[in-house]
């Protein structure tokens, strides 16, 4: 009953925060330059790469949420495993195509220096390894470790969430800290932090998937079977 109130709540923020998410890229569909975040992006905003990953970032983010979301609640992967495994395809796809790649090229060009560029590259390239692994695990049907690495890749989609989430605190207590050091200190804590809890949640609250989940692929089971 604990486990459903929590993952009630978790599932209710996300999507209020997705909502907010879809709210905040609106603005964006008129492919002004002078917008909210395209302000602070006036030297690379003629990069034409840089301008057609931002706008994919910018549109896919909401669909990864809450894609990502699905995943984890066990009624819809018992009642309609369908589902399940449909928005899985779909998460997996938006982020290793489009959410991703398109990640990765805004790292490089991120606000804060090269501080700030190193955490958003490492971001992306975990976050495209832990959906690719997760997917290939679903695929070898070792269900476990397909969860696991699905744990880590929506914590590392999280991180739109809690970079806001941190500079939302900073703007609010003003603390006496420089502002690029401070994009510097969420760039990294947007993820870290997201990553520290999801490990947390693997090696303390996946017990209940000994009873779910089979501990190898039948197809491996059965291979020991008499013929």
């Amino acid at each position: 009953m604990t486990r459903k109130i929590f993952f009630y709540l978790f599932a209710a923020v996300i999507l209020y925060t997705s909502w907010l998410m879809l709210l905040l890229s609106l603005p964006y569909t008129s492919f002004d330059r002078y917008v909210d975040f395209l302000m602070t992006k006036q030297l690379v905003y003629h990069i034409r790469h840089w301008r057609i990953s931002f706008y994919v970032h910018v549109f896919t983010s909401v669909i990864v949420l809450v894609t990502g979301l699905l995943q984890f609640s066990m009624y819809l992967l018992k009642k309609f495993p369908g589902l399940h495994r449909r928005s899985g395809k779909l998460y997996a796809l938006v982020i290793l195509a489009f959410s991703g790649p398109s990640g990765l090229i805004m790292g490089c060009y991120a606000n804060g220096g090269v501080p700030a560029r190193i955490s958003f590259v490492i971001l992306a390239s975990l976050w495209l390894v832990t959906t690719f692994l997760g997917w290939r695990y679903a695929m070898q049907r070792n269900w476990k470790q397909h969860t696991a690495m699905m744990i880590r890749s929506y914590a590392l989609t999280l991180s739109a969430i809690s970079l806001r989430f941190f500079a939302f605190l900073i703007g609010t207590f003003h603390p006496p800290i420089h502002p690029v050091e401070a994009y510097i200190l969420i760039s990294w804590m947007s993820w870290t932090l997201n990553l520290v809890i999801a490990e947390v949640i693997i090696r303390r609250g996946m017990g209940y998937l000994n009873d779910s989940f089979p501990a190898v692929r039948p197809s491996l089971q059965n291979d020991h079977l008499p013929q």
